[in-house]
């Protein structure tokens, strides 16, 4: 790369303008959505969608709200005219929506596309010429006044052929293409011109596009060019000023929140930004950016899966796993103090009830956009307590005392370090099993019977392969089974003990979890602690599992003389 300061590119200049409005804006109310998907979005695609995938596509476009869509170049292919006449003679077109249709200013091109639109309830007919010097020296070879003149003429025709098909309303676009690379007064120039031509009223709007064709600069200047553009037009009432924005410098949606911010009234754009080059301004994003600022964005992203995985069986693209908001990983944390902070701000949520969403690391609530909590967290080589607790919790109804947690994950920690993979809530479910709830050796629990003064019990265990049946008296139940287990040498003390309800029940029926730290004497010495876990439908049951647990998790042999 040459350095910096070589004059082969220069910085953009900016707007001579004062008093700007469009910094001290806020977005209140949704813009016009246009989706170019079945045109900007598919002459993009390596392979172009056929008919029925523009129509499944089309159909999910009218099903998430969307009232405008360009769905054909009629003039460029007789694929993209048949699909239009297939739109309209099968009925496929909501009485709410209009769709738009592109054509250049040649006289022949506009007749076909009106041939297109024979019998719509309504169309959008989008007219384009290229305004900057580059075009109108290199590849037109016209002065200003000579593409003003072919522009209008252009606009006259169109009007013409309006005329000759009164069943159907026909709303008129013009678009001065590379607008961000043309001389603003002639930008002004050419659209008043067009806006004349074209007689733009009340009753007969017209929709001014000004596209960032290619993002020549920083999104702030775009913003300048669009304020100037609204403070200067004439007939400004009556014209939906429209932003077109491309994301060559990868600010996109930055440009098109600051153009709404300058005074647009409309944007087009693809649902996931694909499109030529870099692509079309996003629209799922940039509408569900306003969502979370708490403006109601007018189209319904509630099933946004559905949404994506339409949008990339009829395109054949794949959808970022980091994309915002729908990308498969986007509501997952894998980091440590990430799943910390989210676990604890998901339980806040949950106990304070607050209609208002306020969870650390997530500016949306996964389930408006029809993501549930499964995926939100999970635990990899550099994820910590938080995440297994999470998953634990949420999965299996596990809510795992601190110091239980702190021991769990070291196990978790070991393995993973060793598989050297991610782990998935099924896998800590089996490594949890494995190390609390199967321990059955050398001591296996195989029943009790509690007396009737509940302070007297039976209790029946396997210990060292041979079947046992040991009596004790106590304080309560597990104080009466530890004083059973010394008759066959074990001598247990209970550190701490906690029992919980599990909410949820994907391993058996247990509906009652019971932990319980435990140290055993051998050698005249306490050894330990570790935490047992046991889970039944009792309580005294799964408490003395947790008890047999905790002791197995001992290393019995070395703390017996058996």
């Amino acid at each position: 790369m040459q350095s910096p300061a070589a004059p082969k590119y220069h910085p953009f200049p900016p707007v001579a303008m004062s008093r700007r409005h469009w910094p001290e804006a806020c977005l209140t109310r949704p813009p016009i959505w246009m989706s170019t998907d079945l045109r900007d979005g598919n002459q993009a695609l390596f392979e172009p969608m056929n008919v029925e995938k523009k129509l499944r596509f089309f159909n999910m476009l009218c099903a998430i709200g969307v009232k405008e869509i360009e769905v054909a170049f009629p003039a460029a292919s007789q694929t993209d005219f048949d699909f239009t006449r297939g739109l309209i003679e099968g009925g496929h077109i909501p009485d709410d929506v209009a769709i738009e249709v592109l054509t250049q200013a040649r006289p022949a091109l506009i007749e076909r596309t009106f041939a297109a639109l024979a019998g719509a309830k309504q169309a959008i007919v989008h007219l384009y010429t290229a305004t900057s010097a580059p075009f109108r020296e290199m590849v037109f070879g016209m002065s200003q006044a000579e593409l003003i003149d072919m522009t209008v003429d252009s606009v006259r025709h169109i009007k013409t052929c309006a005329e000759k098909m009164p069943e159907t309303r026909i709303i008129f676009e013009y678009s001065p293409e590379t607008f961000t690379a043309t001389e603003l007064p002639f930008a002004l120039e050419i659209c008043d011109a067009v806006t004349a031509a074209w007689g733009a009223d009340a009753d007969h709007k017209i929709i001014l596009n000004l596209p960032t064709t290619v993002e020549m600069a920083t999104p702030n200047i775009y913003a300048d060019q669009i304020e100037w553009m609204h403070r200067n037009l004439a007939r400004r009432e009556n014209i939906i000023l429209s932003l077109h924005p491309h994301n060559d410098r990868g600010t996109a949606i930055a440009a098109a929140e600051l153009g709404l911010m300058a005074g647009a009234d409309r944007v087009e754009g693809c649902l996931f930004g694909n499109g030529e080059r870099t692509g079309n301004v996003d629209l799922v994003t940039l509408a569900l950016n306003l969502y979370t600022q708490g403006v109601e964005p007018g189209l319904d992203f509630s099933d946004i899966n559905a949404v994506a995985r339409t949008f990339e069986a009829c395109t054949g693209l794949p959808i970022h796993p980091r994309h915002p908001y729908v990308g498969d990983l986007v509501f997952t944390a894998f980091s440590g103090s990430h799943q910390d902070a989210i676990k604890k701000g998901m339980t806040a949520q949950r106990e304070n009830n607050s209609p208002r969403w306020n969870v650390p690391y997530l500016p949306i609530d996964p389930a408006d956009v029809g993501r549930s909590y499964d995926s939100l967290i999970r635990v990899n080589s550099q994820s910590g307590k938080g995440g297994i607790a999470w998953l634990m919790e949420s999965a299996y109804g596990i809510v795992m005392p601190r110091r239980l947690l702190v021991e769990f994950s070291g196990i978790v920690q070991r393995q993973m370090d060793d598989a050297g993979r991610e782990m998935s809530a099924a896998d800590l479910w089996r490594l949890f099993s494995a190390a609390y709830l199967e321990t059955d050796a050398p001591l296996a629990y195989r029943g009790h019977q509690l007396a009737a003064d509940g302070k007297g019990i039976a209790l029946e265990v396997v210990f060292a392969g041979k079947s046992e049946r040991l009596t004790g008296q106590g304080n309560g139940p597990i104080d009466a089974a530890i004083h059973a287990l010394t008759g066959i040498g074990v001598t247990a003390q209970v550190s701490s003990f906690e029992e919980r309800a599990t909410r949820s029940s994907q391993e058996g029926e247990a509906s009652a979890a019971a932990f319980m730290e435990v140290r055993v004497r051998a050698d005249g010495e306490f050894g330990g602690p570790r935490y047992g876990v046991g889970l039944d439908d009792d309580i005294v049951t799964a408490s003395l599992k947790a008890l047999v647990s905790g002791i197995n998790r001992l290393s019995l042999q070395a703390y017996c003389h058996c």
